[in-house]
């Protein structure tokens, strides 16, 4: 998994000398080896709340990530999914299972998302597949890549032509939204509900999705994949057309031309209950 890039002087160096993206690449292995040997089972599930679900599994890959970003970068902050938070110049985003339902349940899709943040600013995203060995990476200003093959967001224009991707969300009022808004857009290529909104903007910017769109999301399920989809040349905003970032909730990726359809299309409609 590891890939060599040339050093970014806008990030920053580890303890042990690495680039901070060797460091991320590190830690997504880590988790990997968790969750594929989850796979046999003992997940530990528990409910967070309607369709929101935790394992053991979640948690060991979150305190292994933490441990080591925490040994190599020790005056950086964390923002991660479920238990560590801790304010600094530079802060790590991390989601240690995006796709916590689908990996509970058997279903193999699901990622690891690590993110580096120098203020507001994303400069490092990092979503790596551990069931297909797939990790996407972007650094600001360097462009998007897959297993080291650079990623751009596909040429497609036209909604009828579209594999548009969505996920619902744990509220039912938003839920029936978003089911409204792909009614809106029908007929389209094709529908895809994700249930790993992180792979699913990791696919825009691959160019697998021509379109993704949430309504309701989490820093750690924005940070790593917007700074994906605009390295690979795509656009990345909130529901009503403003830059995406973490601290925003809703989202929409595609390449330019999509994106301005889609928004055309569906801008006004509501997106929360």
């Amino acid at each position: 998994m590891p890939q060599k890039g040339p050093p970014n002087p806008d990030l920053p160096t580890a303890r042990s000398g690495r680039q901070a993206l060797a460091v991320a690449q590190e830690a997504a292995a880590v988790a990997q080896g968790l969750i594929l040997k989850g796979l046999a089972g003992g997940k530990g599930v528990r409910s967070k709340g309607r369709g929101n679900v935790v394992t053991d599994v979640d948690l060991a890959c979150e305190r292994a990530i933490v441990e080591l970003l925490q040994g190599e970068f020790p005056s950086h902050g964390l923002l991660c999914e479920e238990e560590h938070r801790r304010e600094g110049e530079f802060t790590w985003i991390v989601d240690p299972i995006d796709g916590t339902r689908n990996y509970a349940s058997g279903v193999p899709h699901c990622s690891t998302s690590i993110a580096l943040a120098h203020g507001a600013d994303i400069v490092l995203g990092l979503v790596h597949d551990p069931l297909r060995g797939e990790t996407f990476h972007a650094l600001k200003g360097q462009g998007a890549f897959l297993n080291g093959r650079r990623l751009s967001v596909s040429s497609v224009e036209g909604l009828a032509a579209a594999l548009v991707g969505v996920d619902l969300g744990y509220k039912d009022a938003r839920g029936a939204q978003a089911l409204a808004i792909v009614a809106a857009l029908w007929p389209v290529e094709g529908v895809r509900v994700m249930g790993s909104s992180v792979l699913g903007q990791a696919y825009v910017a691959a160019g697998r999705l021509d379109l993704y769109f949430h309504h309701s999301l989490y820093p750690w399920d924005l940070a790593a994949g917007i700074l994906l989809v605009r390295e690979a040349g795509g656009i990345a905003t909130d529901r009503d057309g403003q830059e995406a970032a973490p601290a925003r909730e809703s989202l929409v990726v595609a390449n330019p031309a999509l994106h301005r359809r889609f928004m055309e299309r569906v801008g006004r409609m509501p997106w929360r209950g």
